[in-house]
């Protein structure tokens, strides 16, 4: 099921433009701390075929929790991603996350359509922590088969604001690149996209998809193809690089090398061994917390599959150490799992190995312009 946001309500000018461009496939643009992703795909025949793929990193100064530092290199970035993959569809689609963004699920009494987004709106205010004027909003009703704990007489819906901004600070970078910003969408949701796409047969579930960025974590929980709850934490992969940096004194690349690769001088081993270990349990908590929460505010809320996703989730030992915390299935998300990657363009080592970075670009080239 794709995430029912096509666009935040307010964002006039890519409104505008996806009024009169006909329904496409976008390219999914996914705009990190650590780098960034693109990601095309060709429907085909009821398949997913990828066309392109890259990933582009960025130094640690660039975009620092989430707050981009450098423009310019930002713009630079992804112009020579665009280039080196050859991509010459120019209309994105792009997410955000983090604490500019706030998902609520909200209930309002059952009314007709014409009246619900001027009632979500006067509602929005109870549940948004920032001026109303200064965010963009956007809402979609659950289905009766989608919503928890509905109350007779009463609709649920999914409430999404986000600082204007942050979106504008978004648009901004991409129309710099050249591009057009036609969907603008919410990272917990592109995972779902990603989730239903690539494992069908566990839509029944109740499933936790985790996103370890280099700054923020996304727990997005979902069944039947619906978002139950959603969370970001301000934890990712950084703090793993930095703790190896402070306990060994490594410098930032051979400390980022060391996370990935366990490798580093033999005197550092047993150190980063150490900040591995200490750091997947602060993880491993955040994400347990995080579940045990939902369980506590959700009826028939057992969590049987945990998908983690994103550079953070390649960290040796993280895996193990939920597996240890929880009763559920475990493992690293394949964003590429039923989707045909057999070009022969594509190393397939090397993209196996980048896979987990993929899941949001993923679900963001799954997006096209009018879907709700």
């Amino acid at each position: 099921m794709l995430s029912p946001f096509t666009s935040f309500k307010g964002l006039a000018e890519t409104d505008l433009f996806s009024m009169f461009t006909p329904k496409r496939q976008l390219v999914g643009l996914d705009i990190g701390s650590s780098g960034i992703k693109l990601v095309q795909l060709k429907e085909s025949r009821g398949r997913y075929i990828l066309q392109k793929f890259g990933f582009k990193p960025l130094e640690p100064e660039v975009i620092v929790d989430g707050t981009v530092m450098d423009e310019g290199r930002v713009v630079s970035a992804i112009k020579e991603l665009f280039e080196e993959t050859n991509v010459k569809v120019k209309q994105v689609a792009v997410s955000i996350s983090g604490h500019a963004v706030i998902i609520k699920k909200i209930s309002l009494p059952l009314m007709p359509e014409e009246e619900l987004e001027g009632q979500v709106k006067l509602a929005a205010e109870q549940y948004i922590p920032f001026d109303i004027n200064e965010v963009n909003i956007d809402f979609s009703v659950l289905h009766a088969t989608e919503a928890e704990g509905d109350v007779p007489g009463e609709m649920s819906i999914i409430l999404v604001a986000a600082k204007k901004d942050k979106i504008n600070e978004l648009t901004e970078l991409v129309k710099g690149a050249g591009l057009f910003p036609l969907v603008m969408d919410v990272d917990a949701f592109a995972m779902e996209n990603m989730h239903a796409i690539n494992y069908p047969v566990s839509q029944d579930e109740t499933t936790a998809l985790v996103n370890i960025g280099a700054s923020v974590m996304n727990v997005n929980i979902v069944r039947g193809g619906a978002s139950l709850f959603t969370r970001d934490i301000p934890i990712g992969g950084n703090r793993y690089t930095e703790a190896i940096q402070r306990e060994t004194g490594l410098s930032y690349e051979e400390a980022e090398e060391a996370k990935k690769n366990e490798q580093a001088a033999e005197t550092s081993q047993v150190a980063v061994a150490t900040v591995l270990d200490s750091v997947n349990d602060e993880v491993a908590s955040e994400i347990a917390r995080t579940i045990d929460y939902f369980k506590t505010t959700t009826l028939d809320a057992d969590v049987q599959h945990v998908l983690l996703c994103g550079g953070g989730a390649q960290v040796k030992g993280l895996v193990s150490q939920l597996r240890d915390r929880m009763s559920a299935v475990v493992e690293v998300a394949n964003p590429f799992g039923e989707i045909d990657i057999s070009g022969s363009e594509f190393d397939q080592e090397a993209l196996a190995a980048l896979a987990p970075l993929a899941a949001v670009g993923v679900g963001l080239a799954l997006r096209s312009v009018g879907d709700r």
